[in-house]
């Protein structure tokens, strides 16, 4: 065993995850955030948290917050959330109707019934010297287009989940929004979020006849502006990766949540799910307490990637 997982595992058992659990989340409202968890790990992660939580939908705390009840929600309650809409996704189905599992699955409608990719996935040894999340949105996607992708572009696999798959899931499970094509938000012009929040909701409430209530920033990147663009889209609430748990004061457009791998380690998901693994590294500096920014566009336009 390595010397990360043996601290992992020491951490686990130290007793922090339980103090954080009764101390810190017992009178709260916790979110996490998976993404493309596989199949066979679902059900021992998922048992877990069951084991730990009180697992709620994400729409049954909204209810509950619009009734000004969220005071009577049982101590420790927990939301699972998974963000992008992976094709694999799906194979989670089975597990979540065995355990009745409440989760929510936030889509990237622009990518959704396709064969076109999640940028990020794409050829990322290649983007080198400068990130292209420090690029405006315009310049990210030039240079995403000199190595070849396009968002429209039709790859020979589909990386998100089909039609059929969604209709199939929408029984069972909770689908929002994740903006047309996960950009970072505070990189784009006001055009540009515009159309991602707004039509995003729009083409999974008209395409794929969901409701939709709830926007999930991608990478947890925002600004002011975008959430008055969810706003005025008409979503309910925001999803954000900044750090803790939720009270009844919490601003439903910055609700915050924990973000956890998709490893299946059992060690690993205790301290991530408990917010001890984040509250270290905010400690060490390795982690930002918010993914807010406060202005769109502050990043200088003449950053570039190297060609070479």
């Amino acid at each position: 065993m390595s010397l990360k997982k043996l601290f992992i595992k020491f951490l686990r058992f130290s007793g922090l995850p339980f103090l954080f659990r009764e101390v810190f989340q017992r009178n709260k409202v916790t979110i996490v955030m998976f993404h493309d968890l596989d199949p066979e790990d679902a059900r021992p992660v998922f048992s877990y948290l069951s084991s730990k939580y009180h697992l709620l939908s994400l729409q049954d705390y909204l209810e509950a917050r619009r009734n000004g009840t969220s005071h009577q929600l049982p101590p420790k309650s927990l939301i699972i959330t998974l963000d992008d809409g992976y094709a694999r996704n799906y194979e989670l189905l089975p597990v979540v109707r065995e355990l009745q599992i409440p989760i929510t699955i936030f889509l990237c409608a622009g990518l959704l019934d396709t064969r076109r990719h999640f940028w990020f996935l794409f050829r990322q040894r290649e983007m080198n010297h400068v990130s292209v999340k420090d690029l405006p949105n315009t310049q990210r996607l030039e240079v995403l287009g000199e190595r070849g992708f396009r968002q429209d572009r039709e790859f020979d696999e589909a990386q998100s989940l089909s039609r059929l798959q969604i209709m199939e899931m929408k029984e069972d499970i909770d689908l929002q929004a994740h903006t047309l094509y996960h950009p970072f938000l505070s990189k784009c012009t006001d055009t540009e979020a515009w159309k991602e929040i707004h039509d995003a909701k729009d083409i999974l409430e008209r395409d794929f006849g969901l409701k939709i209530n709830a926007m999930a920033f991608p990478h947890g990147d925002y600004t002011d502006r975008d959430i008055e663009m969810v706003k005025r889209s008409g979503y309910q609430c925001a999803i954000t990766v900044d750090y803790g748990s939720n009270t009844r004061k919490t601003d439903l457009f910055r609700l915050k949540r924990l973000s956890i791998d998709d490893s299946g380690d059992i060690d690993l998901l205790s301290l991530k799910a408990s917010g001890v693994w984040a509250f270290i590294r905010i400690l060490t500096g390795t982690q930002r307490r918010t993914n807010w920014s406060k202005d769109p566009l502050t990043t200088p336009s003449h950053l570039h990637l190297s060609n070479t």
